[in-house]
């Protein structure tokens, strides 16, 4: 008798966990888009631009929201010179295309001269950073490979959040969305 209860006990275990599995699946795959698209020259897909606070802007083409967080490409358009910190991401590579404009891309010891039609390739867990050289607009476009949280990072930091921040709050504040400073943007006072 209790061989056998303790068999039903296990069974309907066995029946819940499949049916939480199942339930699982189609709550993430709810979030995958189930039809292609199309985003315009020029234009985000969303309509909404991120404006960055360093003159940045961010036209997404591809969100985390439409491949369930496996991809992230976004156009970036760039006036000034300069770029982010020197960082690393824990579990995304990132890779840049130059579609206009002339970047600085160091990966760990290496720093590239890109220019439109060059692309460079930065593994995960690899230092890296770019910059803007020179006079005029530059564009990119970039994609993270898993998305991780990186859109929703560059949402936030449109919002104005860094602003309010110290340099310990924004390291924090970075970690979270899965990368961390090393060290300062690269200069562009001397090009390779």
């Amino acid at each position: 008798m209790k061989r056998q209860t303790f068999l039903q006990a296990i069974s309907g275990t066995a029946v819940l966990l499949l049916a939480s599995v199942n339930g699982l699946g189609k709550t993430l795959s709810s979030f995958r888009t189930k039809t292609g698209f199309k985003v315009d020259t020029g234009k985000d897909r969303f309509d909404k631009p991120i404006a960055l606070l360093e003159g940045d802007v961010f036209a997404t083409k591809i969100s985390s929201r439409d491949t369930d967080g496996d991809l992230y490409v976004y156009e970036s358009s760039r006036s000034k010179e300069g770029g982010p910190n020197y960082h690393y991401h824990f579990s995304q590579d990132e890779w840049w295309y130059v579609l206009q404009g002339e970047f600085l891309i160091k990966i760990g010891e290496v720093t590239y001269n890109a220019k439109a039609g060059d692309s460079v390739f930065g593994p995960r867990m690899v230092p890296h950073s770019f910059a803007k050289v020179g006079e005029g607009e530059a564009r990119l476009l970039q994609i993270f490979q898993p998305a991780g949280l990186m859109e929703q990072y560059f949402k936030k930091i449109s919002e104005g959040i860094v602003r309010n921040l110290n340099p310990e709050q924004q390291d924090k504040l970075r970690e979270a969305h899965g990368f961390k400073r090393v060290g300062p943007p690269l200069t562009t006072a001397k090009k390779l």
